[in-house]
């Protein structure tokens, strides 16, 4: 089994927005251009994303992680993080963000990987609503 892990092309759209239904165009665009997102493929086949942004202009923040329902529970979505973690010490980068609802399971998932809680907040507005989204933050050592 070939696993790889490349930067996001606009080549990879069509896979892209087959799991991301959250990413406004104009903003796929940037990930491509400014590489800030990534794609996993499994003998050469797209399976899953993981796309970050600068959190304060300063700190990576991981604002997605996916791979296809299919391929769950192989290790991948480990893979996806040590790769985007790599890559920002190589940057220069001294932690990073992730963040999840307190009602999904990542929070256990992103604890296993060594990142450790450090805080949240709700949103109550008619329309937004949504469970606490809890805040997770890893050294980069």
């Amino acid at each position: 089994m070939k696993i790889e892990i490349k930067y996001v092309t606009e080549n990879d759209k069509e896979f892209w927005y087959s799991l991301d239904g959250h990413l406004p165009e104009k903003e796929f665009e940037k990930k491509v251009r400014d590489r800030q997102g990534y794609v996993l493929y499994v003998d050469d086949d797209p399976k899953g994303l993981l796309r970050y942004n600068l959190f304060w202009d300063n700190t990576p923040f991981c604002t997605m992680l996916f791979v296809d329902w299919s391929c769950q529970k192989n290790g991948y979505g480990r893979t996806m993080m040590e790769h985007w973690e790599n890559d920002m010490k190589k940057q220069g980068y001294g932690m990073v963000l992730v963040s999840t609802q307190v009602d999904e399971e990542a929070q256990h998932f992103y604890r296993k990987l060594g990142y450790k809680d450090c805080g949240g907040f709700t949103i109550d507005i008619p329309g937004y609503e949504q469970p606490m989204e809890m805040f997770m933050s890893k050294a980069l050592e």
